[in-house]
């Protein structure tokens, strides 16, 4: 099976430059071989009511974090040449590239893949295709549901039932045998 890094972002308002907090499942012949989580000092450095509801955190929280670029410098070596999936990966795409342009960082070109538009196609007759319904489908207990690392943990999970249930090793297979089969 390929190795990959699954990936989730939090955000502290509604703009994607907002992140406050990331977490990467780096996966290696179907185990997780390094786990990573990080608070990040979001730009622009304010929380809306709305999104300390969904994950807890606020300003207090994240004023003496680092910056994007010095979070990114450990992550970007662990990431490099790996394919990265999330749940809803436009998001947590769409996230990376507007830090990236925000911090003036030539972005790598990252291939994402999403196990959300994965899921709506494999599991038809789920309520719906939140990350904790596809987890717990999936047979993952999701435990602090919008912390970044056990988001990025359990789309891991996902991802690897999907390889499993597919009998597939990589996400162009998997992609190719979903689009075929489903």
């Amino acid at each position: 099976m390929e190795k990959f890094a699954a990936i989730d972002f939090e955000t502290a308002n509604g703009q994607r430059t907002s992140v406050c907090s990331v977490g990467v499942i780096i996966v290696e012949n179907g185990e997780i071989t390094n786990r990573f989580h990080s608070l990040i000092r979001p730009r622009p450095n304010f929380y809306t009511y709305w999104t300390t509801q969904v994950h807890g955190m606020v300003f207090d929280d994240t004023k003496n974090a680092p910056d994007f670029p010095d979070v990114w410098s450990q992550i970007g070596p662990e990431v490099s040449g790996l394919p990265l999936v999330a749940h809803n990966s436009p998001f947590d795409e769409g996230c990376l590239k507007a830090v990236f342009n925000l911090y003036g960082l030539s972005y790598p070109d990252y291939k994402f893949y999403c196990t959300c538009r994965l899921s709506r196609k494999m599991h038809k007759g789920l309520v719906n295709h939140q990350l904790h319904t596809v987890s717990e489908h999936c047979g993952y207990d999701l435990k602090q549901h919008h912390h970044a690392l056990a988001d990025a943990e359990a789309c891991a999970a996902i991802a690897l039932n999907m390889f499993q249930k597919t009998q597939t090793n990589s996400f162009e297979e998997l992609s190719a045998f979903v689009k075929q089969n489903y």
